[in-house]
């Protein structure tokens, strides 16, 4: 497999195409529960399909890329010791409905990997084996921009998985209250725990895409995330101390948009400082120079882009 580092693209296969579409690359037809059975029972559906299954799961879109590096983090199982053997186990599950498949397109042409999410009868197959799932038929009709905030976001937990030494743990979607508004929201991106000398930092990434109205969007998002931290105490949302806050965003220009709207807006919050990233730069050999901000210079007024020193993320 291709190393992050490794990867020339110039623009995140995670940003939004114009006139980009969603188009079903599954399995029509039926297939019976006592199928299924059997071939679990002839074993070849075994337990290497249902940590692919929990993973599907867990992350709710995923990519294969995308899976075959959690699968392989620690150490690579025997099965799917290369992207092509697990690429014939995802096959496999596409075959017996228990998985299903998409990719995009536009006018550009079709994207360059594919998506995999449940159906039925992995629901059904996970909640034999007491694993909780959420899954139902409608998840998978949700829109392009939602599924590539999921990707994105996926994008980030194995890259501070891979190359965060401090790393502690994560959270897909982590929730969050904002307490005046009384309403709870869901992290686009994922929730990332630090940990360095008995101290631990909580980082909050929102992923933003360029889709329809996505400055409006994203005030709109913005408002939610000013009530909780002007609303913080420690425990709120689980949090012992004030979570960081980074926007991910498509790429260096699409953070300059982002901050422009925080500015113009008037969407600052006193109690954090905004950092930045974009997709691309998770792919870097390592993150303590991922990240970055905005400072106001004194003698210009203007505002300039300026990269973080974060030690903890070496």
């Amino acid at each position: 497999m291709v190393e992050d580092n490794e990867i020339k693209a110039k623009v995140s296969p995670f940003a939004i195409r114009e006139g980009e579409i969603k188009k079903f690359d599954g399995k029509d037809g039926y297939v019976s529960m006592n199928q299924i059975i059997h071939k679990i029972n002839l074993g070849h559906i075994n337990d290497i399909h249902f940590k692919i299954m929990e993973l599907v799961n867990k992350f709710e879109f995923i990519t294969s890329r995308q899976l075959y590096q959690l699968l392989t983090i620690k150490e690579i199982p025997e099965e799917i010791k290369t992207q092509d053997k697990l690429n014939n186990k995802l096959e496999q599950l596409i075959k017996t409905k228990i998985l299903t498949r998409y990719y995009f397109t536009s006018e550009e042409g079709k994207g360059i990997y594919r998506i995999y999410c449940l159906e039925k009868m992995g629901k059904y197959l996970l909640n034999s084996r007491g694993v909780e799932c959420k899954w139902q038929p409608t998840d998978n009709t949700k829109p392009v921009p939602m599924i590539k905030k999921r990707l994105a976001g996926n994008q980030i937990i194995i890259a501070y998985l891979k190359k965060a030494q401090n790393f502690e743990d994560y959270t897909v979607k982590p929730a969050v209250t904002a307490k005046k508004l009384g309403k709870v929201f869901k992290v686009t991106g994922c929730g990332i725990k630090i940990g360095k000398d008995k101290k631990t930092a909580n980082f909050l990434f929102e992923v933003i895409r360029r889709e329809e109205d996505w400055e409006g969007k994203l005030e709109e998002r913005l408002k939610l995330y000013k009530d909780f931290y002007e609303s913080f105490i420690p425990m709120d949302s689980g949090f012992e101390k004030m979570p960081q806050l980074i926007l991910d965003c498509e790429d260096d220009k699409h953070m300059v948009e982002a901050f422009k709207v925080i500015v113009t807006k008037k969407l600052e919050i006193e109690q954090i400082k905004f950092y930045f990233t974009t997709d691309l730069r998770q792919n870097e050999e390592t993150l303590d120079k991922s990240l970055v901000e905005f400072k106001l210079d004194e003698v210009t007024q203007k505002y300039k882009m300026e990269q973080v020193e974060a030690k903890i993320l070496g």
